[in-house]
């Protein structure tokens, strides 16, 4: 069923605590225990690497037992956790996240303002922006499958989708697919001029420069 439904779909499993404890109200050693049982649990049940991790309940917006960020973000490093996807700030910045283990989405499902959110993504024309604001944006959108039960509006689901889907401009991607991609550009060298770019990833790179795209294949040095 699982493989069937999302795996074999493209979805992402990501870990969210064998005892799905907030880490804020929990002591270090118990946060660290409730973070690997479950990454060891679910590597086991579906023979993958798992490395992305969503705050369970209060996530990291409360803090209590000696629980501090930087001690979260520290044994989520130690235990190859690559990103931790938070929650509690709704907006419509459409920012990558600056600090992976506090990666803000940009919206819950039943948040009103949803399909405004997406209505301004869609609209964004990053070519014709002004230079400074040609970077890339993001769409994160998060919630419960539950909740589509509970609130009997599984109809919302479908408007979403059918504004989200099928727009030739748009990457969808899971959580890690997109820290891969933003690891792999941000590790792209370049010559001091700028015209010799090479990537030692695995991964195709594509950028912009002086207005023209551009892509480097992993392990190629692209002259421009």
């Amino acid at each position: 069923e699982m493989r069937s439904h999302f795996l074999e779909r493209g979805h992402e499993i990501a870990v969210h605590g064998a005892q799905h404890r907030a880490p804020g109200v929990q002591s270090p050693v118990a946060g660290i225990t409730d973070v690997l049982d479950c990454r060891l649990r679910l590597e086991a049940a579906f023979g993958r690497i798992i490395r992305g991790l969503a705050y369970p309940d209060s996530g990291i917006r409360r803090y209590a037992n000696g629980a501090s960020y930087e001690s979260i973000r520290r044994y989520l490093q130690d235990l190859d956790i690559a990103y931790a996807r938070t929650l509690g700030e709704d907006n419509e910045s459409f920012m990558l996240p600056t600090d992976w283990y506090s990666w803000l989405p940009t919206a819950h499902h039943e948040n009103p303002k949803l399909m405004e959110y997406i209505d301004n993504f869609l609209s964004i024309d990053v070519n014709e922006a002004y230079v400074a604001a040609r970077y890339p944006r993001l769409f994160y959108l998060w919630g419960h499958a539950y909740e589509f039960d509970r609130n009997n509006n599984w109809d919302r689901l479908e408007e979403i989708c059918q504004a989200l889907t099928g727009k030739e401009n748009v990457w969808y991607a899971t959580g890690m697919e997109i820290y891969d991609y933003v690891k792999a550009y941000d590790s792209l060298i370049y010559s001091a001029d700028g015209r010799m770019v090479y990537n030692p990833t695995r991964t195709r790179v594509w950028f912009n420069l002086d207005g023209m795209d551009y892509s480097v294949r992993g392990g190629e040095t692209l002259y421009i």
